[in-house]
């Protein structure tokens, strides 16, 4: 832990797109909003209005951490409901709350409660919007995925295509540090994990893995699995044989440090059977 104390972790939002929305992503992994439609639209006829727009409301508001951006969204969403807005803003920001971890269940509960304040008639309104948006036809894996990446504090990446071979079930990977010591966030969905595997080494190497999302499993050979939760710190030593993926009833998001060496590599070998890993709770 003495290595991990030394380095800065930043939380990272998983902001998702909105219309005339860009999310720049700084050294610290943290994603900026950054709005340009009040001046690409109203720039020449309301300045004024185009800054407190861009500036202040998405500027400054939106990227304040005082609030999650998931509870952001869902205050957005109550506050438009209330005033009877459903056109087109209100489908951005519903779309914005899915995509920040509002589930169907959520959001159907947040607007039954507001319609005993706001009105029965703006939550039939709401509802017919949030129907379409949260549509039937979903992918409920896709929902549990937005819920998982909610959680995090870092993202959750792109697919892990490079590795994909070596992976049972889907996997993402996003690199949170390049320098001094290498570090990404691996993200598993249900019952995925990673074949056995060696991180070799002639001096030193290895790798650590911390708990950051979900519930998830390591398995050294010869030994007992070894559950991982949100906090949990695994030192696999270099040339032992090793896996680690999820449960088989949840995400599972961890930290991976690459641990410096000499002559490194890493060996993929077979994958963990169906019957081993049932055997798993």
């Amino acid at each position: 832990m003495n290595m991990i104390s030394k380095q800065t972790v930043i939380l990272a939002a998983a902001i998702a797109m909105l219309p005339c929305v860009a999310y720049t992503q700084e050294k610290n992994m943290k994603e900026k909003i950054t709005q340009t439609a009040g001046r690409e639209q109203l720039g020449g006829f309301a300045p004024q209005f185009a800054h407190f727009n861009d500036d202040v409301l998405f500027g400054e508001n939106w990227n304040n951490e005082d609030i999650d951006v998931k509870t952001r969204s869902i205050i957005t969403v109550v506050a438009l409901m209330s005033q009877g807005i459903t056109d087109s803003s209100l489908v951005h920001h519903l779309q914005n709350a899915k995509r920040h971890g509002v589930t169907k269940a959520e959001i159907a509960a947040v607007i039954t409660h507001v319609a005993f304040y706001a009105g029965w008639p703006k939550a039939w309104a709401v509802f017919r919007l949030a129907k379409e948006v949260w549509s039937e036809t979903a992918d409920p894996a896709a929902d549990a995925k937005a819920q998982h990446a909610a959680r995090l504090l870092f993202p959750i990446g792109e697919p892990n295509s490079a590795f994909a071979q070596y992976f049972i079930g889907r996997s993402y990977l996003a690199p949170i540090s390049g320098e001094q010591v290498k570090m990404f966030n691996v993200t598993f969905e249900p019952r995925c994990r990673n074949n056995w595997h060696i991180h070799h080494a002639k001096k030193g190497g290895g790798q650590m893995l911390i708990g950051i999302g979900g519930r998830g499993y390591y398995q050294e050979w010869g030994k007992e699995p070894v559950e991982i939760r949100e906090g949990t710190v695994i030192h696999i030593p270099a040339n032992v044989k090793h896996w680690h993926g999820a449960a088989p009833d949840s995400w599972f998001s961890h930290i991976a440090v690459e641990i410096d060496g000499e002559d490194t590599s890493n060996e993929w070998l077979e994958p963990v059977t169906d019957t081993e890993y049932n055997k798993l709770k």
